[in-house]
Formats: C-alpha cells, sequence, structure tokens
C-alpha cells in the first residue's frame, strides 16, 4: 500500500505524516485486541450509577463526597453534547433513560 502526501509547506507534511503514523499505530493496537471502551459519555454515565449505588450504602459525611463524585461523572455528557454544539439536556435524558433500560452503550453521536 502506498500513500502519498501533499502540502503547501514541510510543516504542514511533517503534521499530516505524523497524523497518518499515529492513526496507523491506533489501528496496529485495535486489530489485535477488539476490546474498547463505548464513548460518547456511556461509560461515565454507567459509572455514575455505579458509583450512585455505592452512595446509598456509604455511611455518614463520606456519602456525600461519593454523591458528588456521581454527579461529576453524569455532568460529562452534557458537557461532551455542548461542545457538540447538540441540545444536551434531551440528549442526556435519553441517555439516561437507556441506561435505566438497560442499554448501557448508549452514548452521545456527535454526527447523527
Amino acid at each position: 500500500c502506498t500513500v502519498v502526501l501533499r502540502a503547501a509547506n514541510n510543516q504542514i507534511l511533517d503534521e499530516a505524516e505524523r497524523s497518518l503514523h499515529d492513526a496507523l499505530c491506533v489501528l496496529s493496537q485495535t486489530v489485535p485486541d477488539p476490546r474498547f471502551v463505548h464513548g460518547g459519555g456511556a461509560a461515565e454515565l454507567a459509572m455514575s450509577v455505579a458509583v450512585d449505588k455505592i452512595a446509598a450504602s456509604t455511611p455518614g459525611k463520606a456519602a456525600l463526597a461519593v454523591e458528588a463524585f456521581a454527579r461529576a461523572l453524569r455532568g460529562l455528557p452534557r458537557v461532551i453534547a455542548e461542545n457538540g454544539g447538540l441540545d444536551a439536556a434531551e440528549i442526556v435524558a435519553a441517555m439516561r433513560s437507556a441506561h435505566q433500560a438497560g442499554d448501557h452503550t448508549a452514548g452521545i453521536d456527535i454526527v447523527k
């Protein structure tokens, strides 16, 4: 396979070459080991549900810290949606509903 790179100057060409190298390295690591973490805030939302369960059984002031951590995790999908220019409230509500229904892979699709 041959890849031909063209650019306006050497600096842009070097950056394109590094980006292509990085992409090929990621691909070479992904193919032998197909495990992955669902993106788009899915992992963070799933973790927040687990941390909320721990907070319910944590005694004293420590429960407040655990609940705050769960809230912070729930905030990450909102930030992802806002950064993508999407309606964060609607998308996060749909994600939480999907996670409660058992779809722990539900995340934000910025492209759609």
